[in-house]
């Protein structure tokens, strides 16, 4: 789900081209999610294999990756790790709403109402531990490297790239700006026209680039004060305040600076009580688990690697794999920076 607050925050629109020679810190979960989410045909059912396995996963991460390569971005995957236990009753509504969407998903067929039982399809969206194996066996093999967060992926993000281990971290989420990721980079992975649900026309989504001091000076506000907004809003972790936006959670926050001032102005003013884990939810935007990473190690693809996953395993196209694998290794070698691909990895 991720915080609520893209409408009060500064962007800029940038390029593929523009993040060439930069390391890229990406939140795996949520990249894989929008991955099984989009790619799916007209009705809603996933990509499958002729084993019926989804494959939406791999085919999200090989074209789009192999794309930033040829872009000259250098993506590492950050993979989630054990949650927090505050983060139990939020997984239980997912699991509940996943269900619901999927009886909505069958009535919509039932009724010939395509675009919506594509839209309840996307809900649907699982991720289970055989497809993270298999989207970590497919990075390895394009020389992507990858890692395990102690905690939530994107907070390791942020610590990367807080770090200089990565330029910045990239999600569709806006956690990682109460996680302090120095930059957060959106739309790398749905970057392209797309369709306006329920309307004739489409929207061009580009990359949009976020810098958190830019937050801080446009909305003047400090870490602790972005966290109150997020909390009003709802996060990950808590449900947020009934009829509580990100302008009006800005103004609460303007007024009262402080945790304990929130709690007590939205009990008095909404009659509502956070959560009884809210001080440790504050705590762990701030100071969330995570890992040093003194670098990231890139290699060079592993053509035979490759199709044994995609083509041998999951049916995809010869013709097409080793065409993208031969544009990645081409588009490398152009670049010039490194004369040698391997180097360039």
């Amino acid at each position: 789900m991720g915080v609520a607050i893209g409408d009060i925050v500064p962007r800029h629109t940038t390029t593929l081209e523009a993040l060439s020679g930069r390391i890229v810190a990406l939140d795996a979960f949520n990249i894989l999610y929008q991955f099984l989410a989009s790619i799916r045909q007209e009705d809603g059912t996933p990509l499958m294999d002729f084993k019926s396995r989804p494959t939406g996963h791999l085919s999200g991460l090989f074209y789009r990756n192999a794309r930033l390569i040829e872009n000259g971005i250098r993506p590492v995957y950050v993979f989630d790790g054990a949650p927090p236990s505050f983060k139990q009753k939020e997984i239980e509504r997912r699991q509940e709403a996943k269900k619901e969407a999927e009886a909505k998903w069958r009535d919509a067929l039932d009724y010939g109402r395509m675009e919506d039982a594509r839209k309840f399809a996307q809900a649907t969206s699982r991720l289970t531990p055989e497809m993270v194996a298999e989207a970590k066996d497919l990075l390895s093999a394009m020389g992507i490297p990858w890692l395990d967060a102690p905690s939530e992926g994107e907070a390791q993000a942020a610590h990367m790239a807080k770090k200089g281990v990565a330029y910045a971290s990239a999600s569709q989420d806006y956690d990682s700006i109460l996680f302090a990721s120095p930059r957060l980079l959106r739309n790398l992975s749905i970057t392209g026209k797309r369709k306006v649900p329920r309307q004739d026309r489409y929207v061009l989504v580009e990359p949009e680039e976020i810098v958190f001091e830019e937050v801080l000076s446009a909305l003047q506000l400090n870490q602790e004060q972005i966290i109150l907004i997020g909390l009003l809003c709802g996060t990950d972790f808590n449900k947020g305040v009934k009829g509580v936006g990100p302008k009006t959670a800005l103004k609460i926050v303007k007024d009262h600076a402080t945790l304990g001032k929130v709690k007590e102005y939205v009990k008095t003013k909404y009659n509502y009580e956070f959560e009884e884990d809210m001080d440790a939810i504050f705590d762990f935007f701030l100071n969330p688990p995570v890992k040093e990473v003194p670098q990231v190690k890139f290699s060079a693809p592993n053509a035979a690697g490759v199709n044994r996953i995609l083509v041998e395993e999951h049916d995809f196209s010869d013709e097409r794999v080793g065409r993208v694998l031969g544009s990645m290794e081409k588009a490398v070698k152009e670049k010039g920076a490194q004369k040698k691909m391997d180097l360039w990895f």
